[in-house]
């Protein structure tokens, strides 16, 4: 049997996960391009409570991220998984029985409570081995990027044919599934694997929140999704100002994300393969500036709002795609799974500071006053960019290790080997957290350099 070749019981886990995570993200994308047109209709709606219903869950993801994927090691991954689902469920429904704005607020922040992320991590690495851990957590990392792009098409037709308050009974079922998927699907175990590489780590976020590099790849999340979530508090309404009724706007969004989803793949070889990371980087929040500038002089022009849409989808996909991959290609040896939970933390920062700012100044201002901030952020995270090092291109490996007597003998030995940069034994969790080249050396070469130890 080829070992890097999953069993049964990895890909049940894997692909039950993946669908658990992507119908929970459901609930926050397939609202997001429809809140401020239907929204309006609510009682006392106004543009700046639509941006604070759209930014709240941000803001209970950001608050509960952390503490949820920590307590999942003592009440177990399944149980926070499904209590996290109940209350967006519970979310959900305020939302869908609602006929004011302030009850989907509400609804709204009990969605973002249920914060679940870091507990589906953590079981998929319990059920995976470490030789195919990658696979699983870049299946995840995928199911991200189809999610938002459905949520973005479905989103819309089922508001124009149903209601609001069906899309947000729509979006209890599905979490309501994910439970069902969770309970019957997704396997069991009662051992708690203590992974650095996909768990945080108590200790240890003062270590990585004072790592400037990491820094820098934080404040760049947080500006992406400030830059997604205040466009999307004034695009939809810039549309129809346009003559484009919001039962047409899936139309742009599939067509935008299409393409943006095929063009970005050559840039992501050049910055992977070609090793081009800070080039490409740089480049794409060039990019959102530039989108964000066509948004901005766009007006009520269709065509001109569809070129910034489809410049700023463009962008984001790609940023979307190579942020986790430098987050793991910064982060020192074992500290992988904090500096995810940190990042992933910023992010829900990120949609919370976007939501309620663009929102604020939709009321006060106007819609191109929005796109005009959204320049100056991009504007600010450029400077940001410029100052950012071609990052070191290395993978993260954890490898069990035997009980030895002489765990510095075996780091020495790792550090001295080819392609290895770093290197970290933890002897009381029997691993390796070593950072390598894979141009250079392997897991395979790992795990045999370890055995001869």
């Amino acid at each position: 049997m080829n070992d890097n070749k999953m069993t049964p019981l990895e890909l049940r886990a894997t692909w039950g996960l993946g669908t658990v995570f992507s119908l929970r993200m459901l609930g926050m994308f397939m609202v997001l391009p429809v809140l401020t047109t239907y929204g309006m209709a609510l009682q006392g709606a106004t543009e700046g409570l639509i941006g604070l219903a759209i930014g709240i869950y941000g803001l209970a993801q950001a608050i509960f991220q952390i503490p949820f994927g920590l307590l999942s090691d003592r009440v177990g991954r399944k149980p926070l998984i499904v209590g996290g689902l109940l209350v967006f469920v519970l979310g959900s429904i305020v939302a869908a029985t609602t006929t004011s704005i302030w009850g989907i607020i509400l609804g709204r922040a009990l969605q973002g409570s249920g914060a679940i992320a870091a507990a589906v991590m953590a079981l998929l690495s319990d059920l995976t081995r470490e030789q195919n851990r990658t696979k699983a957590m870049a299946f995840i990392g995928v199911s991200f990027g189809v999610t938002f792009a459905i949520a973005m098409v479905v989103g819309p037709i089922v508001t124009h044919h149903l209601g609001l308050h069906a899309l947000f009974w729509m979006i209890a079922v599905l979490a309501a599934l994910g439970i069902i998927i969770t309970l019957l699907i997704v396997p069991s175990t009662s051992e708690h694997v203590l992974n650095r590489e996909s768990g945080m780590v108590k200790g240890s976020f003062r270590d990585v929140l004072a790592n400037p590099k990491l820094l820098k790849l934080n404040a760049g999340i947080l500006f992406l999704h400030i830059l997604l979530m205040s466009s999307f508090v004034a695009l939809p309404g810039e549309f129809e100002q346009a003559g484009f009724p919001a039962a047409e706007h899936w139309k742009v969004y599939l067509v935008t994300m299409l393409i943006a989803f095929v063009g970005v793949v050559p840039f992501i070889i050049i910055a992977e393969v070609k090793r081009k990371m800070k080039l490409v980087f740089v480049s794409c929040v060039a990019l959102l500036l530039v989108a964000e500038l066509v948004l901005w002089q766009a007006g009520a022009h269709f065509w001109t709002l569809v070129v910034g849409v489809q410049l700023f989808f463009f962008a984001f996909n790609l940023m979307e795609a190579i942020l986790p991959s430098l987050i793991s290609k910064e982060s020192p040896a074992g500290y992988k799974g904090t500096a995810m939970g940190i990042y992933s933390t910023s992010q829900f920062l990120g949609v919370a500071i976007g939501g309620s700012m663009g929102g604020w100044v939709f009321q006060h201002v106007d819609a191109q006053a929005v796109f005009l901030l959204g320049a100056g952020i991009a504007i600010l995270w450029l400077l940001v960019s410029l100052t950012m090092q071609e990052p070191p291109y290395v993978s993260s490996l954890r490898v069990v290790i035997p009980h030895t007597d002489n765990a510095e003998l075996l780091e020495q030995r790792l550090r001295q080997a080819p392609g290895v940069s770093n290197v970290l034994i933890i002897p009381e969790e029997r691993a390796a957290y070593i950072k390598i080249d894979s141009k250079t050396t392997n897991r395979e070469a790992i795990e045999a350099l370890v055995s001869a130890n």
